[in-house]
């Protein structure tokens, strides 16, 4: 019997390495794959080489999208993927990645790849006929389906609505028994007729595959053509999408993705999803099929409000019907559309809340955001071979780079948003009368910044809580009032409740054995400012290590990120660097809340903690504070401002250099000077970087304290012009450089390590002439970080 290279080399790979190096056997077999696809097929090779070399791509996606789509695949979460981004009716990012199938034989991934599109079917055939039938007049979102479909009403489902079905609320069960799938398409939907409810209608959101099948049949009644047929007539052959249906034709799989075996075959250009290949292939919740670039011209018609080119696929009524947000217990849909639920970790967290999408339990995902022009396809096979792949987190993150792009290429601020009223855990925790509190002896780590948006501090509200006992207060850098700047803090006494105040930042910086003594549970409540050396997170974290070992519930009273928690910006903290102003493996500016840091802490350490956040209420990840209506409390002496707040990710990267920083002055953060700094020859190196955002005007200032205190210094006031282009670790990476470069002798670079906490870049700041390879250098890792910490997130 004779054997092929490929099963020789797959033997060798996968029987000779041991099953825990699963992510190296399938890099290993990739390479084996690639190393005789070349040797069999050198004229496929090349053409696979050229069609890689020239992907429709923009260079800054390709270099944050890449490196993690390559990474997945070494790591096997899919096999290949092709990820487009559409924006202003531009395809600016097409590119190809993998392969398509390494079983039997190995096929590169091509840009035209056909995809099994799973639920992705849902919103894109299903509800999208739906709504054609709605403007026709056929059908209202608000009728029974038993006015269409009378055998539908049996066991009490007779007041059932369309839109119900929609949004996934009607009470239907999400999957019936596959033993439901058998004999033939009308006994199969039989059966589902005589479902009876799971919940009770609008008391839940519960994902449903069977609503959409039952969609699916909704549109046959009306219309007299199957799901399949109504698309294809009323909205793919107007948008001229060739490459999108069900059942794919012979030569349509030829292009297919292969997923997994039915049996002993492969599936390529055979639905994957069971039940929908038992209904013969075509169904409301799955089977169809499509490519990256129709999917492309499906989301341009949805963002030009139904129309493509000259053709009226749908009316801008209907397209502002089906996307706006409808609210469902846990979040908000769109009709067929996923807006913010708990199915929404493929979605980009800086995309706005105008925003729809869907997934695909094969591995897909489209996005589309209205306000920001924008729409990101990402198809991948992630269950081929062994049906084990992850990609949402991956998706979500492509999505992120995709949103972040349209956001530096729009027009679209922020500050046009209305202010929404926001509750941080407190608040949180007052309404819900203290209920997570009710019997527990309390240790609380609080200052200024916690209080309601009353204003009533956190250690008088749990104090005056009834059924709990505040033991003791214990206080970060600064002291429980925030207004002291100095290197030790002793303990003290509340004057308010007459509790001890054990300072975590004088002779302990984590809370002793004593000051512990009848406490069960340490409650953390401060305003972190999202930046990696504003010692407050160390607090927490030194507090929740000791928690872990002593068994001490800890929660978290959370409060919004205030610089927003979607932008992350500077290096990850290099291992041998650790100290209370470098305490975790986080960016300089990391877009976290202290809850979602804590849940970071607790994994990453590996602590065996009861760990609980209260969560804000209100607030999503692009806001600001300001867009909020929550008050701004300074967190300590020299953060007096939200704008302060957005530079000193940057302008602190340089503060233990002989600088000052404006410490001292009525505008810290805003300022930066010298007594031997040439301010005019500063500014000008900083204009030549073509900084977003900022302006600079020179002046001489006199620090009353701190640095330089009571010495003129020379320097510049820094304005921000816009802020959704500043940059603020960019901003203090171009001061630095400029100061190196025009003030070599004098300024004093020793220290520099200290903040920004990696070596590469401080030996790239001060060596490299070119200020766009320090910046690339810093952003290395920030696309990488945003993955990790996807898992952490508590708010979108």
């Amino acid at each position: 019997m004779s054997v092929s290279p490929t099963h020789a080399c797959r033997h060798l790979v996968f029987d000779y390495l041991p099953l825990y190096c699963r992510p190296a056997k399938l890099l290993l077999w990739y390479v084996a794959l690639i190393l005789i696809y070349l040797s069999w097929h050198p004229q496929p090779a090349l053409a696979l080489q050229s069609e890689q070399a020239n992907p429709i791509a923009s260079s800054e996606l390709d270099q944050k999208i890449a490196p993690l789509v390559q990474k997945a695949i070494e790591k096997g979460e899919m096999s290949g993927a092709v990820i487009a981004v559409l924006h202003h009716d531009a395809l600016v990012y097409e590119k190809a990645f993998g392969f398509r199938q390494v079983e039997p034989e190995p096929i590169p991934m091509t840009v035209e790849a056909v995809f099994d599109l799973a639920s992705l079917t849902k919103p894109i055939a299903t509800a999208t006929s739906i709504m054609h039938l709605v403007e026709q007049g056929a059908i209202e979102l608000n009728d029974p389906v038993s006015k269409h479909i009378p055998e539908f009403a049996a066991k009490e489902k007779a007041n059932i609505t369309i839109r119900q079905l929609l949004v996934h609320t009607s009470g239907l069960i999400p999957d019936n028994s596959l033993k439901d799938y058998v004999g033939t398409r009308s006994e199969m939907i039989d059966k589902i007729w005589q479902l009876s409810l799971n919940y009770p209608t609008e008391s839940d959101f519960r994902y449903s595959d069977v609503g959409f099948i039952v969609l699916g049949e909704l549109v046959e009644r009306k219309s007299g053509l199957n799901v399949h047929e109504y698309s294809q007539k009323h909205i793919f052959q107007p948008l001229q999408l060739t490459d999108t249906t069900y059942l794919p034709s012979d030569t349509l799989r030829k292009r297919c993705v292969a997923t997994e075996k039915r049996g002993e075959e492969w599936m390529v250009g055979e639905v994957h999803d069971p039940r929908a290949f038992a209904l013969g292939g075509i169904a409301g919740h799955a089977g169809l099929f499509s490519t990256a670039s129709d999917l492309s011209r499906y989301a341009q018609m949805m963002l030009r409000r139904g129309k493509w080119n000259d053709q009226q696929v749908l009316k801008p009524e209907t397209i502002d019907l089906m996307i706006q947000s409808y609210d469902v217990p846990r979040g908000q849909r769109g009709l067929g559309w996923d807006k913010k639920s708990g199915y929404s970790s493929n979605r980009g967290e800086s995309m706005s809340s105008r925003a729809f999408g869907h997934g695909g339990f094969t591995g897909t995902a489209i996005w589309i955001d209205p306000e920001l022009d924008l729409a990101v396809i990402f198809l991948s096979s992630r269950l081929h071979p062994d049906g084990k792949g992850t990609v949402n987190p991956l998706a979500g993150v492509v999505g992120t780079i995709a949103a972040n792009y349209a956001r530096s290429n729009n027009t679209v601020t922020h500050s046009a948003k209305s202010r929404g009223e926001v509750l941080c855990g407190i608040d949180v925790l007052v309404r819900d009368q203290f209920k997570i509190l009710d019997g527990a002896n309390v240790g609380l780590i609080t200052n200024q910044t916690g209080q309601s948006r009353l204003g009533i501090p956190t250690a008088t509200l749990i104090h005056q809580a009834p059924n709990v006992k505040l033991k003791a207060i214990f206080s970060p850098e600064h002291g429980l009032q925030g207004k002291l700047d100095q290197a030790n803090i002793s303990d003290d006494k509340d004057p308010v409740t007459g509790l001890p105040i054990f300072s975590l930042y004088g002779a302990n910086r984590a809370p002793t054995d004593e000051a512990l003594q009848g406490i069960d549970t340490l409650v953390f409540d401060i305003q972190d400012v999202g930046t990696r050396f504003y010692t407050y997170i160390s607090t927490m974290g030194n507090a929740m290590e000791v928690a872990s070992k002593k068994g001490i519930r800890f929660i978290v009273l959370d409060r919004p990120n205030p610089i927003n928690g979607v932008d992350i910006e500077g290096p990850l903290l290099d291992d041998n660097i650790r100290s209370f102003v470098a305490y975790h493996n986080i960016p300089l500016r990391h877009g976290m809340t202290a809850g979602e840091l804590a849940k970071m802490l607790a994994a990453e350490r590996d602590w065996k903690l009861n760990l609980e956040v209260i969560q804000v209420s209100g607030w999503n990840r692009d806001m600001f504070l300001d867009q909020t209506d929550l008050f701004w409390v300074r967190p300590s002496p020299n953060m007096r401002t939200l704008n302060q707040a957005l530079l000193y990710p940057g302008i602190g990267c340089i503060e233990f250099t002989n600088v000052s920083v404006g410490r001292g002055t009525d505008t810290p953060f805003e300022r930066v000077g010298a007594p031997w700094m040439d301010a005019r020859k500063v500014i000008a190196r900083l204009e030549s970087y073509q900084l977003g955002g900022v302006r600079f005007v020179a002046e001489k200032f006199t620090p009353t304290s701190s640095k330089f205190e009571g010495e003129e210094c020379q320097g510049f006031q820094i304005l921000i012009t816009d802020r959704e282009s500043v940059k603020p670790i960019h901003l203090g990476l171009a001061l630095a450089h400029a100061l190196r470069n025009e003030h070599r002798e004098e300024w004093q670079t020793s220290q520099l390590i200290k903040l920004i906490g990696s070596q590469t870049l401080v030996d790239t700041l001060l060596n490299e002439p070119d200020i766009k390879k320090v910046f690339a250098v810093a952003d290395a890792n920030t696309e990488v970080f945003r993955l990790r910490r996807k898992e952490f997130l508590l708010y979108r």
